[in-house]
């Protein structure tokens, strides 16, 4: 038997959006800890949300150093490093002090609504659409550096000097890891700015333009498996590790259910529900509100995916505890939905910034509807976990509409899918097989499979092999009862339109 010093693992470093952690796999991809952190939210008005970049570096680094000590190895047992990260969430830095010029913006911060609209009504929308794959929406990074370029004192002209930097997560971390040596990004993320063209894989002069982005903000675009950069020493004990494997999350979390083929789909269950289609090596733009993106990039194969982004999903569970104190943890949800055969009528549209794909509507506002002197807070839990569901469905309706085909299985993972009650329910209004797999940690374990593939570990069609199944949930709702209860959905959401 190898001794512990011998023996070789990967280390996966997933920033999400109310976490960051660090996860450690073996080369069978075996996890064999887990170190979290909790990030900081910043909340103001006009629906804005932010973060400290610093405080973002920093916790990634204090887990995985947490995680050597947990599971008592050195940096020079880690063979590489897989970097996966809530996507959109936008940075800009000095590029000579590192230090950030503002917050990080988060991906759900909707402060540049207006400048969306605007774009929207000067006729914009097609030609973004067909360079990008992408909607005019505030959820994508381009409105957010022209925002920080525009209110922060001296900062569009030091970009036009030259002397800032942009970054999604991903170029932030790496950046601070190689000691400002390497500024880069992948494709993935990438295609979530709304200024890269996924038809060329290039960022698109005419977008900068359009948002007035200097391009020598702009990071240098990588492949999702490869080498990238090797870490300062100085992070971790005088060691350097290679960086080779980059993905946002969504796209790492398709890549680690080894949806490799067309028409496969996986739905995480996360702060939001993100589902994707992988619709093989060309863009499918979308005619039913999805967005189109890049997947990932090996050698020089590109693979894209639909996309449909649901805005509120486990924070609507998060939003029960905390602010109507209705459980005390996300768990009891399974057991009140359990004990009632239906909500009575009563449908939760948690559309708390907007409706997603795929609607896009970004100034729906949430609603419960249904409410009797009977409703109890089991009904509105139950309702809550339901919700999760339908809108899933909404995004996996208009992909079978894109696709022209009907899937014949969902791929599930992130928090909510280890809730049995939930999945059952999902593959009933579905009406198709849902798989668990055995490993629900599938944005870490993408992201290392990505490093393993840049190392040359494994081919990707070799990683297929190694996917462990762990439950499917097949439907057993009668057809007339799920066209019913999806009814009651769709008029619930007709409801949210804001006037």
């Amino acid at each position: 038997m190898k001794s512990k010093t011998t023996k070789k693992f990967i280390l996966s470093l997933d920033i999400g959006t109310t976490s960051t952690r660090a996860v450690l796999f073996d080369t069978e991809f075996n996890i064999c800890g887990i170190s979290q952190f909790e990030i900081t939210q910043y909340y103001s008005g006009n629906a804005c949300v932010e973060q400290s970049p610093d405080e973002l570096f920093n916790l990634t680094i204090k887990a995985a150093k947490k995680l050597f000590e947990k599971c008592d190895i050195t940096p020079a047992s880690v063979a590489a490093i897989g970097i996966t990260n809530q996507r959109e969430t936008t940075i800009v830095w000095d590029k000579t002090t590192g230090i950030p010029v503002y917050n990080a913006i988060v991906w759900q911060d909707k402060r540049t609504t207006p400048m969306c609209q605007s774009l929207l009504k000067r006729g914009k929308a097609n030609t973004i659409r067909k360079k990008t794959g992408l909607h005019i929406d505030p959820y994508f990074s381009a409105t957010k550096i022209q925002w920080i370029l525009d209110h922060v004192k001296g900062a569009r002209k030091k970009a036009l000097k030259g002397e800032l930097l942009f970054g999604t997560v991903d170029t932030w971390l790496i950046w601070k890891m190689t000691g400002g040596r390497v500024h880069a990004t992948d494709v993935s993320n990438a295609s979530r700015t709304m200024i890269f063209n996924i038809n060329n894989l290039q960022w698109d002069k005419e977008l900068l333009k359009l948002f007035n982005i200097p391009f020598a903000m702009l990071p240098a675009i990588h492949s999702s498996a490869g080498m990238i950069a090797n870490t300062n020493p100085e992070i971790f004990n005088g060691i350097s590790i290679p960086i080779a494997g980059v993905a946002g999350d969504q796209q790492a979390a398709l890549f680690g259910q080894c949806c490799f083929e067309k028409g496969m789909v996986k739905n995480t269950y996360g702060t939001g529900c993100f589902i994707l289609m992988n619709c093989g090596n060309k863009p499918l733009i979308s005619r039913h509100g999805l967005l189109t993106t890049v997947a990932w990039k090996i050698g020089d194969e590109v693979t894209y995916a639909l996309e449909g982004s649901v805005f509120i999903a486990g924070s609507a569970i998060k939003w029960l505890r905390d602010e109507l104190g209705l459980i005390a943890s996300a768990a009891e949800t399974e057991d009140y939905a359990r004990n009632l055969n239906h909500t009575q009528g009563v449908y939760f549209v948690p559309c708390f910034s907007g409706l997603g794909a795929p609607y896009w509507d970004m100034n729906a506002r949430g609603i419960i509807t249904g409410l009797s002197l009977g409703t109890t807070k089991a009904h509105i839990i139950k309702a809550t976990l339901d919700a999760l569901a339908y809108q899933s469905k909404d995004v996996v309706d208009a992909m079978c509409k894109d696709a022209r085909s009907h899937i014949q299985q969902m791929h599930v993972d992130g928090g909510a899918s280890v809730n049995d009650y939930l999945m059952q329910f999902q593959s009933d209004i579905l009406n198709t097989e849902v798989v668990r797999p055995a490993i629900t940690e599938s944005t870490a374990l993408g992201a290392a499979m990505l490093a393993a593939v840049g190392m040359v570990f494994f081919k990707t069609e070799e990683l297929k092999y190694l996917f462990k199944k762990g439950r499917t949930f097949v439907p057993e709702m009668p057809q007339n009862v799920r066209k019913k209860l999806y009814k009651g959905w769709s008029i619930a959401v007709s409801k949210t339109k804001f006037t």
